[in-house]
């Protein structure tokens, strides 16, 4: 099981750098860029299951992080999937929506390194 966890790990990392790293490379020009919507999935997938597996390996966990890194996420994959079906459709993207993107899942990726 602890492969497994692992693996989620790895795969949960894959995720925020596909938002945060399309994110900063597109600052010059914001928008949100349908692989960021993948990414957010991905991270929400992965981190779900990651949840799932903390009592089955009998691992302490702080729950109001996860809580808090929960909703976060929940807001990142809304905003994206607003995000790709405005550039699917050719629409204009706000630099607001695709700042919230980048920035929140920031936000989550310092939340998870920073507190304890």
């Amino acid at each position: 099981m602890n492969i497994v966890y692992n693996v989620m790990v790895f795969l949960h990392i894959i995720g925020a750098a596909m938002i945060v790293g399309i994110w900063i490379g597109q600052m010059k020009k914001p928008t949100v860029h349908p692989r960021q919507f993948d990414g957010a999935m991905l991270q929400l997938i992965t981190g779900i299951i990651m949840m799932g597996l903390i009592p089955v390996l009998d691992m302490n966990a702080n729950y109001a992080k996860l809580g808090v890194k929960l909703v976060i996420a929940l807001i990142v994959g809304v905003l994206a999937f607003i995000g790709r079906r405005k550039y699917k459709k050719g629409e204009p993207i706000s630099k607001g929506l695709a700042n919230s993107v980048g920035g929140l899942a920031l936000l989550n990726v310092a939340i998870a390194t920073l507190w304890q």
